[in-house]
């Protein structure tokens, strides 16, 4: 089993930055895909970003390509989502995510562990 919890969350003005940590215990993530999704109020979970298992390859949706970039740091047992000009529509719950193929995959369901997600409020 993986346990995943995310931090780092909060309020910011809009055009703001915020780094998102997901720290993993129980079982090192070193062969998972990491991937950050979010979930906004009344709307569908969502993909946001993906790492594959090694850090070579990286998706980002396109809503957030260009502001946010995932990395992570194996010998940490965790997974990064840095977040750079921040809108009022990037306001949701923020979630980290475990894919045993360790691939970056966008489908919530290709991913066997979560996080409890964390709070991201972007003020205008």
């Amino acid at each position: 089993q993986v346990q995943l919890v995310e931090s780092g969350g909060g309020l910011v003005q809009a055009g703001g930055s915020l780094t998102l940590s997901c720290a993993a215990s129980g079982r090192t993530i070193s062969m998972y895909g990491m991937g950050w999704f979010r979930q906004a109020p009344g709307k569908e979970r969502e993909f946001v970003a993906g790492i594959s298992w090694r850090g070579g390859s990286t998706y980002y949706a396109d809503s957030v390509k260009g502001r946010f970039t995932t990395s992570r740091d194996n010998a940490k047992n965790a997974a990064y989502l840095q977040m750079n000009s921040l809108k009022p529509e990037d306001t949701a719950v923020y979630y980290c995510a475990a894919d045993l193929l360790g691939t970056t995959a966008t489908m919530a369901n290709s991913y066997e562990y979560w996080g409890q997600g964390t709070q991201v409020t972007v003020s205008s």
